[in-house]
Formats: structure tokens, sequence, C-alpha cells
């Protein structure tokens, strides 16, 4: 045998991990537990194969699906290296399929929401000029496609991917955005059994055995965005609202521009201490932390900030909304960097049910910045035990 297959199966309180990975490091069985969320690149896929088209008796693949993610790249096949190619993707929970076939792009939406944290059966094959999507045993989609300039037998190779795209994203008769927070288990592709070829440096995530709505820090890793690509001042009287619902402890944000560098978390990195820490380099004040779910209220003012209704810093020499205008960095769960403010701090570890600024909800798929470890759209049902 090239390759020693090894099964590994923990449980880890919250989490379930089945993987069956080879010796090598780079190349896994597409039979286990995979999590798309935790991947480096963004469109590319987080694991892919390739087969010869004279061994497949059956251009048809199932697998498992769990996710509460309502948009993301699910499932991608091709042929003639990329000229002909196929994705499933979710948009607004609902299955997406797009095909592109010589002259032609097809793109059609139907079907229920899968979206909904429950495991789906899925189905996908191909019937002749038709790509049909089952979902536990049902139709739910078919497309249909026919192009004179298509060659009817298939020669060469077919390739699969797993939460990203091996063509360029142009291509693209619809657009989406491809990060994926979902699962999937139980996978039989093209009735091979192939193992599936993973980056050198990718390391396998556990998925959760009981999922809930909100994005999870595990202490590891933060999310940033840029404050001028959200949402902005209305009235001077409101301020700009970060609102943050959830269970947490840790650092819960930071903001930071030239010359300036907040941030809101526990005193001191100690667990053992109840208060949440605000502070500028110049000083620092205390409010009360939230303990079990609870809603965090930050007000940005334009020379003051403001945590819970209580004002911690007073500036004249600051204007904050010219600054969030500007572009700050505003970062969920931590400090970015590697800083010496960075590494004194502790990281968010707990569950953020919903973040909002200006009343908007933010997806965190949509970060300049996201670690690997942060999940966008799912919490281990027993976060809240862990934080205990």
């Amino acid at each position: 045998m090239n390759y020693l297959k090894k099964v590994v199966v923990l449980l880890l309180g919250p989490y379930l991990i089945l993987l069956c990975r080879t010796a090598s490091g780079d190349q896994i069985s597409g039979k286990g537990i995979i999590n798309l969320a935790h991947r480096q690149s963004k469109w590319t896929p987080l694991m892919q194969m390739s087969a010869n088209l004279s061994d497949v008796t059956s251009i048809k693949s199932s697998f498992e699906f769990r996710t509460l993610d309502p948009e993301g790249a699910v499932f991608y096949g091709d042929t003639k290296e990329g000229q002909d190619w196929f994705v499933l993707s979710l948009r607004d929970g609902i299955p997406e399929m797009q095909i592109g076939k010589a002259d032609i792009l097809v793109s059609v939406k139907g079907g229920r929401k899968l979206n909904d944290g429950a495991w789906y059966l899925l189905e996908l094959r191909n019937e002749g000029k038709f790509v049909v999507l089952e979902v536990n045993n049902k139709v739910e989609l078919v497309v249909g496609l026919h192009s004179k300039l298509a060659e009817d037998e298939l020669t060469g190779k077919i390739r699969l991917g797993l939460g990203g795209m091996l063509v360029d994203k142009q291509k693209l008769f619809h657009p989406f955005e491809p990060e994926m927070d979902a699962c999937i288990r139980g996978g039989l592709w093209l009735n091979l059994s192939t193992t599936w070829d993973t980056d050198s440096t990718w390391e396998p995530r556990p998925c959760f055995s009981e999922i809930k709505k909100g994005s999870y820090f595990p202490g590891t890793g933060v999310a940033t965005f840029n404050t001028s690509d959200l949402p902005g001042l209305e009235t001077e009287e409101a301020g700009i609202t970060v609102e943050i619902f959830g269970s947490w402890t840790g650092t819960t944000l930071s903001l930071q521009s030239t010359g300036f560098e907040y941030v809101l978390g526990e005193a001191d990195g100690n667990k053992d201490v109840k208060e949440v820490q605000l502070g500028l380099k110049e000083g620092s004040e205390s409010v009360v932390p939230p303990r079990e779910p609870a809603t965090l209220t930050f007000t940005i003012l334009k020379h003051s900030l403001v945590a819970n209704s209580k004002s911690v810093r007073e500036t004249e020499s600051l204007d904050f909304f010219s600054m969030w205008k500007k572009g700050m960095l505003l970062t969920f769960g931590g400090v970015p960097g590697d800083s010496k403010e960075a590494n004194s701090t502790q990281y968010l570890r707990g569950c953020l049910e919903k973040i909002l600024v200006q009343g908007q909800v933010i997806d965190l798929d949509r970060a300049l910045y996201k670690h690997t470890a942060v999940s966008s759209h799912s919490c281990p049902t027993e976060a809240m035990n862990e934080l205990t």
C-alpha cells in the first residue's frame, strides 16, 4: 500500500471528529466528517479529487450535509480541465446550481431551505443532459442543458471539489460568497474509493455534535473589519452602535487606528476577575461584563465612547465619526497582529449569537480577516457549560 489509512475517532465534549486520513498527511478519505468552514483560501476547495472518466460507471455522488449558513459553496465538479463545470451552492439557504458548458451558462435556484442545522442527505447525479439534486430521497431541483457545440462523448478526467471552485469566479453567471460554515459526512463520490487531496498546511477542525446559531470563538483568533465597509453614521445624537448578544469571556472587541488603540476585554487576562477592562493607551476604566446570555451595547459618539450606557472615554482631540468613515480596524475576539498589546490580551472564548452594527447583522464571512478557528455561523450547544 502506498498509504497507510488511519481512522481516528475523537469525542471532545461538544466536538465530534471522524477523519480517515493517510499517513502522508495531505490526503484524506471523503467518507468521514469534514468541516468546510476552516480553510485558508476563499475560493480554492478545501479538498479535491480527480478520476479517469473511464473508471466512472455512474456520475453520481451523495453525502449528508448540515449548516446554519445561508450562503456558500458546497460541491463542485468539472471535466476537460474546467471547460465544462458545475457548482452547487446555497443562497438564502436554498440550493442553487450553476453550470458552464461550451457556450452556455445556466443558474437555477430552488427547493427547500437547508440551513436549519439539521442533517440532510443530498444526492447529485447526471442523467444525460440533466443534473438532478435529491434531498432526503426527494427530487428538489433539475437543471437541463444542451449545447450544439458540446461533445457527446466524455473522455479524460473528472475533478471534484468541496467548499470551493477550480475555475475562476468570473465564470459564474450569478456570483456568490463562497465561504461555507458546514459539515459533510458519509460521502460516496462517483462510487469510487479515491482519496481526496488537501493542502499540506490544512489541519482538520472539529464538527460540533449539536449546533445553534451564532459565531463561535474557541479562545484562538479574531475577526477584523474595516469600519469604512460597515454601516455608518445616521445621526450625531445616536452615534454608531455596536450590539453583541451571547455569552463569552475574554477580549470582546478592539478598535485600532493610527496612534490609537482601544480594547474591551477581561481585565489582565485573569478568568477569575469578573470585570471588563476598557482602556486606551493613556488609561482605562471598567464596567460590568456579560455573564450568562447577555447584551453588550458599545456606542461611538463624536468625542466619546460608551459601553452599556457608561461613558468610558471622552476626548476633544479625536473625532471618532471621521475615524470610522475613513477606516479603523474593528476586531471581534481580541487584538489583531503580533504587537505587545495583542499578545497580552486574552482571546474571546464563547458564542456571539448576534452582532449588530447600526442595527444591521454582521456576517463574519465578510470580514477583512478571520482566523480559521472561528466559526461564522454555528456554535456548539454546550459552549455555555464550557464557560462556567
